[in-house]
């Protein structure tokens, strides 16, 4: 199958979950004018997709996995599902996506009682889920931006640090005329989510209180200044995160039946992106039958789990206030995507059965045993990744998940974008109100095994057979 750039171009619409409006998919729109609600971007032109089969669709992505086409390298590897309407000097791609399907060590995997894998997401550029999405988001900016003569564009987002880490790259990348806002939460992202946008040279703006606040300011500024928000109600950014969707299919040969994806819910952008998806594939018929989607969350901000742990007929959403999570990028009360998990969510059980989708729920020292527990197990996990381990093995205990299925979990970020609550962990230093409390069979700290004294006054030579004596004492080595 050919390599070259797509010809094929679809016709990009935004329809309003909330009153059904539809608009013109080539402007900087984020939520409906009319009613303030989200929007989904849709191509209008998909039935002409089904021109061709699903062993088609099937072998022309498997193709692609080897082009040295640039702009089909990462989550336009599936172009013609995404945003069919860019050319190809348009696509930003910077190495994201495809990232690997790690399965879960012997060890943890008869820990828990079936097969799983971890998705590693932390392995994209910026280190987070989140640049599978901007590469979308930018792309379509240069699109903008070419299509317009546009001299400037300010870009803005509100963080908890993923999403402003990927935002700035990604605008330093592509350069004028974008520059780089990013409004986050003061004291509440890590240290090392802060360096990413500030290396990046981005404006890094802090206001007090959490990512809720945070993301109100951004609203105000995307709705009465000429700027591009970069948060979930992007709805460009969501449509680069279904590739997730995607690379699990063809990972698995195209075969997702008997499959369970576990997915943090955070701003719930990145669960609907995967829902729809799937539901794209089944309807191309690149896959036959759709994997169950259980979201998780953190009882510290579980709004979504408490819609749907209600009977169908007495749901009534309802914004919770959050309390301090270790799932930092899953710490949100009032998730923007809602309207968005709710449509896809009852698509996705009219298709799939009842079963198809649901919301578990995870203590906050279910999250950091499960992180330290499959990074014991050789993996590099961060604290949403936990979230899921936990999200599965509750599951497990509650009869969601039985034998002969197997599960993907999402690990959204790198391990090290996180390790100040591993450091926390080991040393017993969590402030109560995260109520985690290490394991001791867990926890782990460096051992002084020779005081600094030692040290002082002694050669190399005398001090290297002085410390390997030491060593050697301490884990009772036996001589030659």
């Amino acid at each position: 199958m050919s390599h070259d750039f797509p010809s094929y171009r679809g016709h990009m619409e935004y329809r309003c979950l909330g009153c059904g409006t539809r608009r013109p998919g080539d402007s900087l729109l984020y939520t409906c004018p009319d009613c303030g609600g989200v929007f989904l971007l849709e191509n209008t032109d998909f039935a002409a997709l089904k021109e061709h089969d699903g062993q088609y669709w099937r072998d022309l992505f498997d193709a692609r996995l080897s082009t040295r086409t640039t702009a089909l390298r990462g989550v336009f590897t599936y172009y013609d599902l995404l945003a069919p309407i860019f050319d190809e000097e348009d696509i930003v791609y910077l190495g994201e996506a495809h990232t690997p399907v790690v399965d879960a060590s012997p060890a943890l995997q008869a820990r828990v009682g079936i097969p799983f894998a971890y998705k590693n997401d932390g392995q994209n550029p910026s280190a987070s889920f989140k640049d599978r999405g901007m590469a979308c988001a930018f792309s379509c900016l240069k699109w903008l931006c070419r299509s317009n003569s546009w001299d400037e564009v300010l870009t803005v987002c509100a963080s908890t640090g993923d999403t402003s880490a990927a935002a700035a790259l990604y605008a330093a990348y592509v350069g004028s005329p974008l520059k780089s806002v990013v409004l986050l939460p003061h004291g509440k992202v890590t240290p090392q989510q802060l360096a990413q946008p500030l290396g990046s040279g981005a404006t890094v703006l802090e206001l007090p209180g959490v990512f809720d606040d945070c993301m109100k300011v951004v609203e105000i500024l995307a709705e009465n200044y000429r700027v591009a928000l970069l948060n979930s109600k992007n709805a460009w950014r969501i449509l680069g995160q279904e590739s997730f969707a995607y690379e699990t299919a063809q990972w698995y040969g195209w075969d997702v039946s008997n499959l369970c994806l576990f997915v943090p819910v955070g701003n719930a952008g990145n669960i609907t992106a995967i829902m729809n998806g799937f539901l794209k594939m089944l309807d191309l018929g690149i896959i036959t039958s759709l994997p169950r989607i259980f979201g998780v969350q953190s009882e510290h901000a579980d709004p979504v789990y408490r819609y749907y742990s209600a009977p169908a007929e007495t749901r009534v959403w309802e914004p919770v206030t959050v309390r301090p999570s270790v799932a930092q990028a899953a710490m949100i009360g009032n998730p923007v995507s809602f309207p968005r998990v709710r449509e896809l969510a009852e698509r996705f059980i009219q298709t799939g059965g009842e079963r198809a989708f649901q919301v578990v729920q995870v203590t906050e020292q279910q999250i950091m045993d499960a992180m330290i527990q499959a990074n014991r197990h050789g993996h590099i996990v961060c604290t949403q990744g936990g979230e899921t381990l936990a999200g599965l093995m509750n599951a497990r205990a509650l009869g969601l998940v039985g034998e002969g299925e197997r599960a993907v979990l999402d690990s959204t970020a790198h391990q090290l974008k996180f390790s100040g609550f591993q450091n926390m962990y080991f040393s017993n230093t969590f402030p109560p109100e995260y109520g985690v409390r290490p394991d001791p069979s867990l926890a782990n700290m460096p051992e002084l095994v020779l005081p600094e004294s030692e040290r002082e006054g002694k050669s190399v030579a005398e001090f290297a057979k002085l410390g390997a004596r030491a060593v050697a004492d301490r884990l009772k080595l036996a001589g030659k």
